[in-house]
Order: structure tokens, then sequence, then C-alpha cells
């Protein structure tokens, strides 16, 4: 016949095991903290709320961006990375924060240019080239695979896939 204990019986028998391995020993302040330290997380992630509001922008950038050499997304993924201010104010609702972040970017002609140099520096680095760095004004090399108005367009069209 099998024996099935309550779970009162159970909890009984764990504290009473407890007893008898703590009998004859010193209990200190690290054992009390130990103790009440095993549940501080239960229920919670260890990863901050910031690194989890930024890794799911990034799925959606990689996912959702149209861009072959991979250059606009790692950039834009590392912009989002580096706006630590607007990604934690949308913990709950990332992709907002996200588009304001391609808002400011689109909306700010300094900032656009800075970004799609950016882009471009990160293009030679993968491919280990000289970029073409277009100058605001100027019309880009004709194999400029990120011009002003490519990145500018890859943006708008982007925008458009985020909810």
């Amino acid at each position: 016949m099998v024996s099935v204990m309550t779970r009162d019986e159970d909890k009984e028998s764990d504290r009473n095991l407890q007893q008898d391995i703590l009998s004859g020993r010193q209990f200190t302040l690290a054992d009390v903290i130990g103790k009440e330290g095993g549940s501080f997380l239960k229920g919670e992630s260890p990863v901050p709320p910031l690194m989890q509001a930024v890794a799911e922008i990034n799925a959606f950038v990689a996912a959702n961006l149209e861009d072959s050499s991979g250059a606009l997304q790692a950039v834009l993924q590392s912009w989002v990375k580096n706006d630590r201010e607007k990604v934690s104010n949308y913990f709950n609702s990332p992709l907002v924060a996200l588009r304001q972040i391609i808002e400011a970017i689109l909306n700010n002609e300094e900032l656009f240019y800075e970004f799609v140099r950016q882009v471009d520096f990160k293009w030679g680095q993968i491919y280990g080239e000289r970029p073409y760095f277009q100058r605001p004004g100027q019309p880009a090399h004709p194999l400029d695979e990120y011009s002003h108005e490519s990145v500018r367009e890859k943006l708008v069209a982007f925008l458009e896939t985020i909810s």
C-alpha cells in the first residue's frame, strides 16, 4: 500500500527535516538572507524591463525592416539601444518608442544625415569597402545602397508596419 501525503503533512515533513539539518548549527545572517532571497525574484523576470523592451524592439526591426545588407537594421538597433530615455518611457508598448525614435530621425535633418552617415559607415565595415558618403544637397553615388532618399523611403515604409 502506497502512502500519499497531504500538502500539510508534506510541509510539516519539510520543516522537520530542515530543523534536523539546522540543529547543532549556529544560524547566521547569511542563512536568513539565503532563505529569504530564494523567493526574491519569484514570478519576476531576472532581465530588467529596459533590456526586455530593447530586445523586443530589435527583434521587430530584424523581422520587419527590409534591408538586404543589414547595415540599416544594425544602426537602427544601435540607436534604439542607446535611446534609453524613450524606450524606458514605453516598457509596456515598446513599439511606440520605436515609432518616436524613427520619427525623430526623419523630422530632424541633421539627425537624419548623421543616421545615414552611420549606416554608410556600417555598410563599409560589413563589406570591408570604402562607403559612399552622400553630402546633404548633393546627388548620391550611383552605387550607394544607402542614399538619403533610399534610407528615408525605407524608414517611412517601415513606420507603416509599426502598429
